[in-house]
């Protein structure tokens, strides 16, 4: 990882500290990506630089990705429909949405039964900046940009 490209003041640690300390309940998010974005997603570990971008980053218990966010809306969710689809039956169908801004991005919750949480705080809608954590269901993410 030390080769990667961070954005200033974003360290390593930032990419491999655990997105919610203090949750007890072990939870594989990483099983849960749709095999389509599982593929398109960069492991944290990789030799590999991270480009500069925005992420998604999500943590299983012996692995970490970073899911690469295209400069479009991104629906995000349990249904086929979703671009980052989340097949956990905490996370609905349509659970959020990520709308990329200029600087950062915004999440808006998408009427999910379980909500959309930033930062531990349930939220409508929310400004994401680098480093925020995001709670859908039990899937825990994390917003980067590098």
């Amino acid at each position: 990882m030390s080769s990667a490209r961070l954005a200033v003041g974003m360290t390593a640690q930032i990419l491999i500290r655990p997105a919610a300390d203090g949750i007890t309940e072990r939870f594989d998010a990483t099983a849960c990506l749709d095999e389509r974005v599982r593929h398109q997603a960069v492991p944290v570990d990789s030799a590999d630089p991270v480009e500069p971008g925005r992420y998604i980053q999500i943590q299983g218990p012996d692995r970490t990705l970073l899911i690469p966010l295209s400069g479009e809306v991104t629906h995000i969710g349990r249904g086929l429909a979703a671009g980052l689809r989340l097949d956990d039956a905490s996370v609905s169908r349509r659970h959020a949405i990520l709308v990329p801004r200029r600087y950062g991005a915004r999440i808006l919750d998408d009427r999910s039964a379980n909500g959309t949480f930033v930062n531990g705080r349930r939220v409508q809608q929310a400004e994401l900046q680098g480093g925020d954590v995001i709670v859908l269901g039990r899937v825990v993410l994390r917003f980067l940009e590098v």
